[in-house]
């Protein structure tokens, strides 16, 4: 199989649901709201396997000083074929002039974000509101 890697911000909701949903993340029960956000977002690099989305990252950004990773996302199937690696790596290479590229990951994913390259920080600890509804 041969991953093709775009640079969109257009996908169908089929398409946003079925990724989502397949890392289970409760954003994918609002695919019409994922198909708005991902024109919204300033970045959006995607993988595909023919016509299927495997994965996915966006980011949004202030233009010149500080980018942030949303949402980073590989199909459970097509976890450890360097995906993720790849989108992030796209992502450093276009934002390489910024001050800083910031995630928030998940204590399960530090591990990943710091062999891409990310410092977890010391003296800062990421803070949400999270709507009832998700």
């Amino acid at each position: 199989m041969k991953i093709e890697y775009r640079d969109t911000h257009e996908f169908t909701r089929e398409a946003l649901e079925r990724l989502f949903l397949s890392v289970e993340w409760s954003s994918g029960h609002f695919p019409d709201k994922l198909v708005v956000a991902m024109r919204g977002f300033r970045t959006v690099f995607s993988a595909w396997d023919g016509e299927t989305l495997v994965g996915m990252i966006s980011v949004m950004d202030d233009g010149v000083m500080n980018a942030y990773v949303h949402y980073l996302l590989v199909d459970p199937a097509y976890q450890g074929q360097g995906i993720g690696r790849e989108l992030v790596a796209r992502v450093k290479e276009k934002y390489e002039d910024y001050l800083r590229i910031a995630v928030i990951g998940y204590d399960a994913e530090v591990s990943f974000y710091e062999n891409c390259g990310f410092v977890k920080s010391k003296d800062a600890s990421p803070l949400f509101i999270t709507s009832l509804w998700t």
